[in-house]
């Protein structure tokens, strides 16, 4: 692995430009208007694949998007390495947002990325990511260093839930036996501080619609006499919390786990400047959940937020009308022990009770998943953390991230196998935001860690 370095700053202008072709295609799962640039997308990964040197690849059919699976195996005695990432990405929206197209790249220097980063949406989540993997392995091959096999699966429908993947890895569990599988699509505390992600919150995100009257009404003649279902549905929305912003629905927190004063101060020792938190996000005080720090409420503790809310008029100037219906969608960030189907139905047994009589209200559940904790003592944590201190120079601190990623415990579920999350992205980095972007020293420090990895993960994996 010494030439490593060397080969990442020979080909950083190709790996900036392939990079570059990807992030062109708007490979957004959630709208069907893109759905042949999701096909082309898979075809393109599945190009690079071939290309960097798997010995197979394939585009899978699934219910949904296709997943693209590729494999080298070198020694069946060997470790197994499963990597996995996803090339679908999230709308843009709200367009008018972003500084410049957000499917035509560009690279700007910023104040935490002074050797630039690359803007367009996709960028760090996951394309920029996934595609590091791609180039890991691409140095392991072109150098005859590859120390143990590899299988890749990308999927197409992440960041709509997963639909297919569930169906597709319950289908093919020999096809995708592992050792242990590796994922990039987290982040890390800084580009001087690396971290792992240990820990993901699960999801519960469901759609509710409130009606009133059987159309849109003059608000002069009925305002008053007839329930607005708008108001309502706002009001239904912020008897969720209560004053301590503790989620009121019973049962919520039934299974919570409650993390010991101990490990509590543990979390506590990340570098972490709550001044420098709120100027980022140019807001004058953090909000949330009273009895917990920052970064405890957006890791360990669960959550209840309004994604999108509508109804009525909302065009230029005015029009006076009671609308005839209200929507919100809500999402819930869930903690391990909360199961998700669980707290999707308590949800909707509670939305439907605060109701009055004077509307109806509908609970349409779209996704979710499981929360899950990864072990520190596993070979594969270790060899996270030996790659991470080779290549930083300092010792990763283990992480819980906010965020979720469904599929990691139905990975442990079907494949009995642990996943570890090596994430390369900054918070700062805007995913899921207008102005999405991914830092060049991110991706190539990414493409020069992953093969320490593999290295460290064999060498573990023959002396337990």
């Amino acid at each position: 692995m010494e030439n490593i370095k060397q080969y990442v700053q020979e080909n950083k202008e190709r790996f900036i430009k392939e990079l570059i072709e990807l992030l062109k295609m708007p490979s957004v799962s959630a709208d069907s208007a893109y759905a042949q640039d999701v096909i082309n997308t898979a075809e393109a990964v599945k190009a690079s694949l071939e290309k960097a040197g798997c010995d197979v690849v394939e585009m899978c059919e699934t219910p949904g998007y296709p997943i693209v699976y590729g494999h080298k195996i070198i020694d069946p005695s060997l470790p197994t390495v499963l990597v996995y990432g996803h090339y679908d990405v999230q709308p843009a929206d709200p367009i008018e947002l972003w500084d410049s197209p957000p499917f035509e790249p560009v690279i700007k220097t910023t104040e935490i990325h002074p050797e630039g980063a690359i803007f367009a949406r996709g960028a760090c989540d996951d394309k920029g990511q996934m595609y590091m993997h791609v180039k890991a392995f691409e140095y392991m091959i072109a150098n005859n260093n590859l120390p143990c096999n590899v299988k890749f699966m990308i999927e197409g429908e992440e960041e709509v839930g997963s639909k297919s993947l569930g169906w597709f890895v319950e289908r093919n569990q020999e096809k995708l036996s592992c050792d242990v599988i590796l994922i990039s699509d987290t982040g890390m505390i800084s580009n001087t501080q690396p971290s792992i992600t240990t820990g993901l919150r699960g999801l519960s995100y469901v759609e509710v619609e409130v009606t009133g009257p059987n159309r849109d009404l003059h608000s002069g003649l009925y305002g008053g006499a007839v329930a607005n279902p708008i108001n309502i549905l706002t009001k239904m929305i912020a008897s969720l919390h209560d004053e301590n912003n503790h989620i009121t629905i019973p049962g919520f927190y039934d299974g919570v786990e409650e993390l010991s004063l101990e490990e509590r101060a543990e979390m506590a020792k990340r570098p972490y400047s709550e001044d420098d938190y709120k100027k980022a996000l140019n807001i004058a005080d953090t909000y949330g959940e009273a009895g917990y720090t920052t970064n405890e409420r957006n890791s360990i503790r669960p959550t209840l937020d309004v994604n999108g809310i509508w109804g009525g008029y909302t065009g230029e100037g005015a029009k006076t009308v009671i609308a005839s219906k209200a929507f919100a969608k809500i999402s819930m960030r869930l903690v391990p022990n909360q199961d998700w189907e669980n707290i999707t139905e308590l949800f909707k047994k509670h939305f439907e009770s605060i109701a009055p009589s004077a509307v109806t209200v509908k609970v349409t559940p779209h996704h979710g998943g499981q929360g899950y904790v990864t072990p520190i003592d596993s070979i594969g944590y270790q060899a996270a953390s030996k790659a991470y201190s080779e290549a930083f120079g300092k010792t990763p601190i283990p992480v819980r991230s906010g965020g979720s990623i469904p599929i990691v415990a139905l990975f442990e579920k079907e494949l009995k196998s642990k996943t570890i999350m090596m994430g390369f992205g900054l918070d700062s980095d805007a995913i899921h935001s207008p102005n999405e972007h991914y830092g060049i020293f991110n991706y190539m420090k990414g493409i020069e860690t992953i093969p320490l990895f593999y290295k460290y993960f064999t060498e573990l994996h023959k002396n337990q």
